[in-house]
């Protein structure tokens, strides 16, 4: 068997280099803690990108997905399937929304999304010289549509020409959105709370003004909610801690908890698609499936939302606690469990997580020096205090 350095050196000649990975190659998960090949312990706090709401090895979750492959794995959209019909009328009465498409991943949401919006303007516009108001700071995804609408300029530069009259207002100014709409604007897109711009939660007044908005000029209104969504801020979706309903929707992340899956959905008015203007080969099948619709019965009846809702303000009095004990520290943000520490211009990002990982605690950047705390969404207070002790040990090192 290869060594650690043996493995890393196979995998770096093999892929295309578009990550700066750690030198840590993980080999199992337990409840909330990874394992590395060496047998180090960490507790997770990043849940692989807010992916892992349910931690790591449950069994209902595992004995669901096994039992699915038992049976069937995929057919294509051409047929129907049992998880999927039952998946979908879940995620229906969940997020209030009235039509749902099945993704692979939450980039292929987006531009599902992206796409209804352009139908829906092309159906109700005189003109095709329609414009998307997105977000600055604001990250969608990679592919083409996605980068277009997302809101910082290193991400597009290199890939540009891209989806044309796209425009940047700034997120939680009304009045910058205000001064870019018109009855040219076809959507406004945005996330529910930024995540890679530094964990930025929308404030009310904001997101209810997008709304009254986009109600006024005939516009469709989407809310990304791929990192957000899935019960991080203590609601099913985001969204719904604002009293509004979007027109469309999207997910992803946590909707499978490891499976690759996203969705896109839209309430019947922002419907416009018809067969032959969409499709996915994998979108949607048995095997996906089947784990959404688990995930969907867990977090009902293992009370998840109850969860976040308990252990959340504690996450945030000790984010709190280190914010004063730390000069480093200069804001704390957010909501639920998707929470940042922004520290000082002097400290980076890549360097907390870097120290943070020396002493077993495993979290992620939001922009360059932003650290996101997204755990498993069934983290404890004990496992809280354990992550406080491995975070000021490793801050004491800045």
């Amino acid at each position: 068997m290869m060594n650690k350095q043996e493995m890393i050196s196979q995998a770096e000649g093999a892929y295309l280099h578009t990550y700066n990975r750690y030198p840590i190659i993980l080999e199992k998960g337990e409840g909330v803690y990874l394992y590395d090949t060496e047998g180090k312990r960490y507790l997770d706090f990043g849940a692989g990108i807010a992916v892992m709401a349910l931690g790591y090895g449950n069994e209902r979750y595992n004995d669901a997905l096994k039992a699915q492959i038992d049976k069937l794995i995929h057919t294509s959209n051409l047929f129907y399937n049992v998880s999927g019909g039952s998946a979908a009328a879940k995620l229906k009465a969940a997020s209030g929304m009235d039509r749902v498409f099945f993704t692979n991943s939450g980039t292929e949401a987006i531009e599902g999304a992206l796409k209804l919006a352009k139908k829906y303007a092309n159906m109700n516009r005189k003109s095709q010289d329609y414009t998307i108001i997105a977000m600055e700071h604001s990250f969608h995804g990679r592919s083409m549509g996605a980068l277009s609408v997302t809101g910082t300029e290193h991400y597009r530069t290199p890939f540009e020409p891209l989806i044309p009259n796209v425009k940047f207002a700034k997120y939680n100014d009304l009045e910058s959105v205000r001064a870019l709409m018109n009855d040219d604007t076809a959507c406004v897109i945005l996330e529910t709370v930024q995540g890679e711009g530094g964990i930025y939660p929308a404030t009310k007044e904001f997101i209810q003004g997008v709304r009254r908005l986009c109600d006024a000029h005939n516009a469709l209104m989407i809310c990304d909610e791929i990192q957000c969504g899935m019960g991080r801020t203590g609601k099913m979706f985001a969204f719904q801690n604002y009293d509004i309903q979007p027109d469309i929707i999207t997910c992803a992340k946590a909707l499978g908890c490891g499976v690759p899956v996203g969705a896109f959905l839209c309430t019947e008015r922002a419907a416009s698609m018809e067969p032959g203007d969409h499709g996915t080969t994998y979108g949607g099948n048995p095997f996906v499936c089947a784990a959404v619709d688990v995930v969907m019965d867990i977090f009902r009846e293992e009370h998840v939302l109850d969860n976040v809702n308990s252990v959340a303000p504690y996450l945030w009095d000790t984010l709190e606690n280190i914010k004063e004990e730390f000069p480093i520290v200069k804001e704390h943000r957010g909501m639920g469990l998707i929470q940042g520490l922004e520290f000082t211009a002097q400290v980076s990002s890549g360097d907390i997580v870097k120290a943070a990982q020396a002493h077993g605690l495993i979290l992620i950047g939001a922009s360059s020096n932003t650290i996101r705390f997204v755990p498993p969404l069934i983290i404890t207070r004990e496992n809280v205090d354990e992550m406080a002790g491995k975070l000021r040990a490793a801050l004491k090192s800045f």
